[in-house]
């Protein structure tokens, strides 16, 4: 393989580019899926080929082919060099490949301790069945029918060889499991009530062994019984609110993560995955109160968005987009630092052989602070304590966003109350960030696939955070 790569650098640069990479991916899928107790699916899929990503005259053409053999890989260069060539008399401002740390013969591997082939078809199976008991069992407890139960085990398996025509050589193989739930709780007199959550690591087996799915979701279909059941109405006046980690995730993804990249601040994704608020002058804008530190970090280890180094070779770091409320940095690929004139911060990443590299974020969080949660609830007199959403919306430019909660309770004096019913953020995103006067100290992750581009490129992340203290928050409500 990596001779037939070195073949269609070389052939590029014969053709005329000034830049070129080649990357072999293979990526295997084996999915599990349990529907109301009944095994649905189970499926093996495999994806693998080649990408060649050519600039030519500033100008940027890709290619891909499952076709592997010398006389076809030269033809995908041809194709890439057509396509670049094309546009080359049509673009306004020419296509530079920025500097970075880059590759030169690095291995990335992730050895697992159990290997997915370990654990057969019925042994996945069988858990999912377990897991289903579990959860009907958590629902019982509260006289509450869980009609409506899906569970998705997934294992993956992705290995890239990266060459590039400036001396990249990069190798990894990275394994990753996600387990997703949707759940739907019914009471004749209360209607429905709804969960659903992804979680994820680049690990082995061992990863779901860690997560204890059939307790996890004997717990999860008991939260939300006891919420259909016993939730009421929310307090609609001017309140302090509590935020969980994984409602603190989605908005760190969705209103920071999203809005910091270098392509929509450039305007090249607003017909495709949208817009920022955020503009190339924006660095040093404050957009939050002194106590939020916002980051991207590929590097934690068995994160599901893990990488070491990106999809172009460059070292990957801890990117630091909201320092002390102000925005720091972007996220950047070479194209993109280029146009800044710093280096790229190793954030390009490809879902699969047959997709260009694009600016994605790995996993998003929120530093956590100083406070215990005990700290925080203690000081709120009248105000709301949401652990985990239900649904959340924002709009193209990342700025008017609504998060609706589920499992949330009322707080007074200090100490947690009554659950509380469909309570509703509705803030801009400098109105959430700059509403937060503590963060906690403890940190969780949620698993997500963020979608992006056309073709849509649904990427493994994280998004995390500690608990966090909003102060003088309006909500509104849905009648229970």
């Amino acid at each position: 393989m990596e001779d037939l790569l070195k073949l269609a650098i070389e052939y590029a640069t014969h053709l005329g580019a000034n830049y070129a990479e080649a990357r072999f991916q293979s990526d295997v899928y084996e999915t599990t899926v349990l529907k109301n107790g009944v095994h649905e699916v189970s499926t093996i899929d495999r994806f693998m080929g080649i990408g060649v990503r050519v600039l030519y005259k500033n100008s940027l053409g890709f290619a891909a082919t499952n076709l592997i053999s010398r006389d076809e890989i030269k033809e995908l260069v041809e194709r890439a060099v057509k396509i670049a060539r094309a546009a080359s008399d049509l673009i306004k401002n020419g296509i530079s490949m920025g500097k970075g740390e880059l590759a030169h013969d690095v291995k990335v591997e992730i050895k697992p301790r159990i290997r997915f082939d370990c654990v057969d078809r019925d042994s996945r199976i069988q858990l999912l069945k377990e897991v289903d008991e579990s959860a009907k069992d958590g629902a019982e407890r509260a006289s509450v029918k869980l009609p409506a139960r899906i569970f998705t085990l997934d294992t993956l398996i992705t290995e890239k060889l990266l060459v590039t025509s400036d001396g990249v050589h990069l190798y990894s193989k990275i394994p990753r499991v996600a387990f997703n739930f949707f759940i739907t709780a019914y009471d004749p007199q209360r209607g429905t009530a709804q969960r659903y959550s992804n979680l994820g690591e680049s690990s082995g087996w061992e990863a779901v062994e860690r997560l204890n799915l059939p307790e996890l979701l004997n717990r999860e279909a008991s939260s939300l019984s006891r919420i259909l059941k016993e939730a009421k109405r929310p307090p609609t006046d001017e309140l302090d609110v509590i935020l969980g980690p994984e409602v603190v995730g989605i908005v760190c993804h969705e209103s920071c993560g999203h809005p910091s990249e270098a392509d929509r601040i450039l305007g090249r994704e607003a017909a495709q995955a949208g817009e920022t608020y955020l503009d190339v002058d924006s660095i040093g804008k404050r957009v939050g109160s002194e106590v939020v530190n916002v980051v991207d970090d590929p590097t934690l280890q068995r994160s599901f968005g893990f990488y070491l180094y990106d999809d172009e070779g460059v070292k990957a770091r801890k990117r630091v987009l909201i320092k002390n409320g102000v925005i720091n940095e972007f996220l950047h690929n070479r194209e993109t630092a280029s146009v800044f004139n710093i280096e790229s911060n190793g954030s390009s990443r490809s879902v699969a052989y047959n997709r260009e590299p694009i600016i994605r974020m790995a996993n998003t969080y929120l530093e956590p602070g100083d406070h215990s949660f005990d700290e925080l609830i203690d000081d709120v007199k009248h105000g709301i304590y949401i652990k985990n959403f239900m649904e959340w919306n924002i709009d193209d430019r990342r700025f008017h966003q609504r998060y609706v909660g589920l499992e949330a309770y009322r707080i007074e004096n200090g100490e947690l109350k009554e659950l509380v019913r469909n309570p509703i953020i509705e803030l801009t995103t400098i109105g959430l960030w700059s509403a937060i006067d503590a963060v906690g100290k403890d940190l969780e992750f949620q698993a997500a696939y963020c979608g992006k581009g056309d073709p849509m490129q649904g990427i493994p992340v994280w998004t995390g955070g500690p608990h966090v203290r909003l102060r003088r928050v309006r909500l509104g409500g849905a009648q229970v």
